[in-house]
């Protein structure tokens, strides 16, 4: 069994890659880095316990992608609290290119963003996709192959709009 240095290990080898996916669920990077840190602070209440699974950072995944979901569903409260707030302070801007990515993900449907996500964000295969989220491979496949279709439509719109703007 992991004790809790088997925690801190397991954070330092896991927690860029969830947060590259909680990234790319969100689209915002303070919202999904308070997610992926809900996410560890349950993982860590239950360490003894997710320490004998074979693959605990699948379960700190679905957690961040249960609080993602539960997220999108309180976004409108969170909207009207932060209109009543004010502006928010000062951030560096993001690149071109990541504003362009997160827009196009957003565009894509749950089940393909997700997928996008997991392959090329967390590099899982696309059986370990397939495990994760209970889906056979061939459906797998079907939303990445779907999600760049749309990606690649996407971005290039948005390239477009960028260009006829400019």
């Amino acid at each position: 069994m992991r004790d809790a240095d088997g925690f801190d290990e397991f954070y330092r080898a896991t927690s860029a890659r969830m947060l590259r996916y909680g990234f790319a669920l969100t689209g915002d990077l303070p919202e999904a880095q308070d997610l992926v840190q809900e996410a560890y602070i349950r993982a860590w209440q239950r360490w003894r316990r997710l320490a004998e699974y074979d693959n605990t950072e699948a379960w700190v995944r679905l957690v961040l992608t249960r609080l993602a979901t539960d997220s999108w569903r309180g976004l409108r409260n969170r909207r009207v609290a932060l209109r009543r707030a004010g502006p928010p302070g000062d951030a560096p801007a993001p690149s071109e290119d990541t504003v362009l990515l997160v827009s196009a993900l957003r565009r894509l449907p749950a089940a393909q963003r997700r997928a996008v996500a997991l392959h090329y964000l967390c590099d899982m295969s696309v059986a370990e996709i397939a495990v994760e989220t209970g889906s056979s491979t061939g459906t797998v496949k079907s939303w990445l192959s779907r999600g760049r279709t749309g990606l690649a439509a996407v971005l290039d719109d948005l390239m477009t709009e960028a260009n006829d703007v400019a």
